[in-house]
């Protein structure tokens, strides 16, 4: 399972809030059925397959085109970790560990 940090962000918006644009990403993850994810105050913390991930990675591009935006730039950060399971949980669980000794 691969892990991906995504940040969309409008360019060109008349205000400098962005939420109306992040709650619109965000609905398209609530629609997906085999994505786990986790809003954070920087971005989006997405798990899944990596195929998948990209797939949903663009529709959240692409939805906020239109809420009337014409420019969009979208970063995305991948862990596509395959010598075993990987998920948020067990990465922070590995720190704490460490931290503990």
């Amino acid at each position: 399972m691969a892990i991906a940090e995504v940040t969309v962000v409008p360019l060109g918006t008349k205000t400098a809030s962005l939420s109306r644009y992040v709650a619109q990403a965000i609905k398209v993850l609530q629609q997906e059925k085999d994505i786990k994810y986790e809003l954070t105050g920087m971005g989006t913390i997405i798990e899944g397959d990596l195929d998948r991930i990209l797939t949903v990675v663009k529709k959240m591009h692409e939805v906020t085109f239109g809420e009337g935006v014409v420019r969009v730039s979208t970063t995305v950060r991948i862990d596509d970790r395959r010598d075993k399971a990987s998920s948020t949980a067990s990465k922070l669980e590995s720190v704490a560990k460490h931290l503990e000794h």
